[in-house]
């Protein structure tokens, strides 16, 4: 590659040394962004990267913006070829990188080149909302559908309307969850709309002798198939048990007085697989359900409509958690006796999220005793919460994808997921300053007027500025501003702190409320040889309040800057040093809800 001549001399003009180093850093720089982009290096990009890396090259942006134009124009001339050759000779850890960050692919899915269409589906109770537990089943069964071009089912299993009783306003809520995580389902069923079906399987098992209406007490039943034996309803005449399936269906048994049974090995080496319970009478007039009131007196337990249903829509990926392990041997059963072949199984480990609420009982709980104002407290995992927060839904699927169908167990924190998402939002999230705490500071003795242009993005030029005029006034050439109480300590008078992108200024003496300060220098360079601090600013009169609530439900008060006023409510943004937020609503105040650093 040619020698860049070197750049004139100026007030700010890089030193011999600076100027190698430097060409050294762009050059790196602009190969990779090359090779990343099919061979032309992206100037903003470049240019961006090595402010970031550098901010002290803010100060001399004319001189650096002419080299890092010289070696682009070089860079870019090199065929594509020749570029990876140069990275791979001289920074291979960079590809290597690069390689690592690649998106992962789901393995393949078992046999699935005996089936002719893949159908997998993702089957909620509708007693709760979504939560991040729930990530995984639908993401690995939606994305492997798509992979195979194949059909993803969504199955609302609605059978329990006691226990797990379902709620109207959570089949909406759900689907809207799906639609927002990219997981639009193929075709919808709800199991309370297909009762008849499980009747008449469950009356076929019953004709054959494969299954049974007990009347016994539970206790009774339990202790007999401990010990390996028939319960005293077993064995009679399946002419009797059609008679008993009758008088289930209409209402004459009472709650808890008969269920029906699929038969099983009673010796088999898992008591709960032995004589498996299918179908139970509920008192439906205590327990209506909200979809079907008292139509029905019977109602299918999961693993007959679970296992009915996977049969009749074609399901033939189960992909679920290996808790339902022995769920698949009790409907392997079932199988068997109706002459069905089981679709294939997949059983993953559990996915735990610590200081997450994955618990639907307890997010339940928590929202009837007042702990949760609602479904989207910031508190919480719920898909809601997280929207709420301004987590997307690409970083959850990219986590869940990185993390697969993998049957050991995986625990999270709230970090791995936030590392996702931070990669998604840092490429296009706008920056602005956020002063919390604040107190007045005023600066005097500013020697003229400082315009002074702030990026919107670090790396993006085109993205724009926001631009401030600092005019001093007065006989002391005064200017006040905004800044956190926290980065003005007073017990350290005489300090120098520099306002970012603006000047350097000492402090005179502050307190709780107030600050005074004289300006002191325009360079960088000076603050950094006096390792100042680095703080955010905001021109008294342009500014806003804002309220950012965190992740614990706390509510940081602070002052924005006063372009915010034009962000629209769910723009994602950056207060720097403080962290990406959502902006919720804009008006006299700005609220928005903080995602993560």
């Amino acid at each position: 590659m040619k020698e860049t001549p070197e750049l004139g001399r100026s007030a700010n003009a890089l030193t011999l040394e600076e100027n190698a180093e430097l060409k050294e850093a762009v050059r790196k720089i602009a190969l990779l962004n090359a090779v990343r982009h099919g061979g032309k290096a992206q100037t903003g990009a470049v240019i961006g990267k090595i402010l970031g890396e550098r901010p002290e090259l803010r100060n001399k942006i004319k001189e650096t913006s002419v080299l890092i134009d010289v070696i682009i124009r070089e860079v870019n001339d090199l065929p594509l070829g020749e570029q990876k050759q140069v990275v791979e000779e001289k920074w291979p850890e960079a590809l290597v990188k690069d390689k690592a960050e690649e998106k992962k692919q789901l393995p393949p899915l078992p046999n699935a080149d005996k089936y002719r269409q893949i159908v997998t589906r993702f089957s909620p109770n509708p007693d709760c909302v979504l939560h991040l537990g729930s990530a995984r089943a639908i993401i690995l069964c939606h994305e492997y559908a798509k992979l195979y071009k194949g059909k993803f089912i969504l199955r609302f299993e609605d059978t329990d309307p006691k226990i797990k009783r379902p709620v109207l306003d959570f089949y909406e809520r759900i689907r809207q969850d799906l639609a927002w995580l990219g997981c639009k389902p193929d075709e919808e069923y709800i199991q309370s709309d297909r009762i008849p079906l499980y009747y008449k399987y469950a009356e076929e098992m019953l004709k054959d002798g494969n299954a049974y209406v007990c009347i016994c007490q539970r206790e009774l039943f339990r202790k007999k198939t401990l010990n390996g034996k028939p319960c005293d309803c077993r064995n009679l005449p399946t002419e009797e048990h059609l008679t008993r399936w009758q008088h289930m269906l209409q209402g004459d048994y009472r709650e808890g007085e008969a269920v029906v049974r699929v038969k099983t090995e009673l010796n088999h080496p898992n008591p709960a697989v032995r004589d498996w319970p299918a179908a139970r009478v509920i008192d439906i007039e205590k327990c209506p359900h909200p979809r079907v009131g008292t139509k029905y007196h019977v109602w299918p337990l999961y693993n007959l409509a679970c296992g009915v249903d996977d049969h009749l829509l074609g399901i033939t990926h189960i992909i679920r958690g290996k808790e339902h392990l022995t769920n698949q041997v009790r409907q392997e059963y079932m199988y068997r006796h109706l002459g069905w072949k089981y679709p294939e199984a997949i059983h993953y480990g559990r996915l735990k999220i610590t200081g997450a609420y994955l618990s639907k009982s307890k997010i339940v709980q928590g929202i009837r005793e007042g702990l949760f104002k609602d479904w989207d407290d910031p508190r919480l995992a719920t898909f809601a919460a997280l929207r709420k927060r301004g987590i997307t839904p690409e970083a959850i699927m990219k986590m869940i994808i990185d993390i697969g169908p993998k049957t050991q167990d995986v625990i999270l924190s709230w970090e791995n997921l936030n590392a996702y998402n931070r990669k998604i939002l840092d490429p296009t999230a706008e920056r602005y300053f956020f002063v919390q705490n604040p107190i007045e500071l005023s600066v005097k003795n500013i020697p003229r007027t400082f315009v002074v242009k702030l990026r919107l993005h670090p790396d993006h030029l085109e993205t724009g500025f926001r631009e401030y005029m600092i005019q001093p006034e007065g006989d002391s050439n005064l200017a006040k501003f905004w800044v956190s109480r926290g980065d003005i300590d007073a017990s350290k008078t005489e300090s120098v702190i520099r306002l970012m992108e603006l000047f350097n200024v000492k402090i005179e003496k502050a307190n709780a409320y107030l600050g005074d300060a004289v300006f002191a220098s325009e360079s960088y360079e000076e603050a950094r040889q006096v390792k100042a601090q680095l703080i955010h600013w905001i021109p008294i009169g342009k500014d806003v309040p804002c309220q950012i609530v965190m992740q614990d439900a706390a509510i940081v008060e602070g002052i924005a800057e006063n372009i915010c006023r034009n962000l629209k409510p769910n723009a994602m943004i950056q207060f720097e040093r403080f962290g990406f937020v959502r902006i919720d609503k804009v008006n006299k105040k700005i609220t928005a809800y903080y995602a993560h650093k």
